[in-house]
């Protein structure tokens, strides 16, 4: 769903920059009490690991495809304000690297796929794990929801800011019922995707699901035919070591996944315009598409310039592109996370318990 240059007017186009601008300044405070020394460089990894699925695109209906959008994904596993970072990063990197996503729309695609996806993906997901039983499952079903409703409402938003800055004259309704029905179908992909890898993600290390956190059931006993609360016993103090192990373990295992996505699997992805484009051909929103600034950048369009063979130059771009999210992102982070230590640490204490089925 990345919007390039001349779909959307220059007052508008401007006009979500500043939205977008205020957007990642408000997610980079929140992201001050979102992130500690673990989840960091983790959040790095979010980014680059979005970087790499959304090089998979998988076909959706005949002549289309669709790809993960990634920001209900960011925001269950490192938090909304974090969320909207990592797509921001990823979104900017695409840009101005690879030609994806004009760059005088960057505010556009950042407040279309980052802050709209993340804030309605976030939103539902907490009252869905309110409302469902403290389990595991109910965790994962919650992520699978609220990825795919996030999906055809960035098709609404996108439909309503074309409303605003559209340069072509399509009616509005046909742009509405086409964006929202393909997008529907795209949504399905990014739930399963989500949905699967909180899953993953929760059975190695649930206390690092930012969503996860103080979802703990406490423990019931039956006494005289009623449930109660058991009494409160002293936490264990966890051994550091292990722990840091275990992080470092599921950092190299989860860059060496999105390494083999972007090297390798994204190969076979599918070919067919994604849901955006396959719109805009049919509805004729590109009459004034507008050629990309970094046209000429040796990753342009996901390959690299000089190499002849595609499965090489593909694969060498999306690794190429995974170093540089993940290069990114990670110092970002890490200078949110220093900053957020030296000074204005007014965040609330959180437990960092997984969630733990009631018994």
């Amino acid at each position: 769903m990345h919007v390039p240059d001349g779909f959307i007017n220059t007052p508008v186009c401007a006009a979500a920059g500043v939205v977008a601008a205020g957007a990642v300044a408000v997610a980079l405070r929140r992201a001050r009490r979102e992130l500690d020394e673990r989840t960091a460089p983790l959040a790095g990894l979010v980014a680059a690991f979005i970087f790499a699925v959304q090089m998979l695109n998988f076909p959706v209906a005949a002549g289309t495809s669709g790809h993960l959008l990634g920001g209900a994904l960011a925001a269950i596993l490192v938090g909304p304000g974090t969320g909207v970072l990592c797509v921001s990063v990823v979104l900017l990197l695409q840009g101005v690297l690879f030609a994806d996503g004009g760059l005088t729309a960057l505010g556009v695609n950042i407040t279309d796929m980052g802050v709209v996806t993340v804030v309605v993906a976030y939103a539902l997901f907490r009252g869905l794990v309110k409302l469902l039983p403290r389990k595991r499952r109910s965790v994962t079903v919650a992520a699978f929801v609220s990825a795919l409703v996030s999906v055809p409402a960035a098709a609404v938003a996108f439909t309503a800011i074309y409303a605003v800055g559209g340069t072509t004259s399509v009616p509005l309704g046909q742009v509405f019922t086409a964006m929202v029905g393909v997008h529907v179908l795209i949504g399905v992909g990014e739930a399963l995707i989500t949905a699967a890898t909180v899953s993953a993600v929760l059975a190695v290390r649930p206390d690092l699901v930012y969503g996860a956190r103080g979802l703990t059931a406490p423990l019931k006993l039956r006494v005289n035919g009623e449930l109660v609360d058991a009494p409160a016993s002293p936490a264990p103090t966890p051994a550091p070591a292990p722990a840091h192990r275990s992080v470092r373990a599921l950092w190299a295992a989860g860059l060496g996944a999105a390494l083999v996505l972007a090297g390798l699997v994204s190969f076979y992805a599918s070919a067919s315009p994604d849901g955006l484009e396959k719109v805009a051909a049919d509805q004729g929103i590109d009459k004034n598409v507008r050629d990309h600034a970094s046209a000429d950048s040796p990753l342009a369009d996901y390959g690299v310039s000089g190499i002849s063979d595609p499965r090489v130059s593909g694969g060498l771009a999306g690794v190429i592109g995974v170093g540089a999210t993940v290069a990114v992102g990670t110092g970002v982070f890490r200078v949110v996370r220093r900053r957020s230590a030296g000074g204005d640490d007014d965040r609330p204490a959180r437990s960092s318990e997984a969630p733990r089925e009631t018994v």
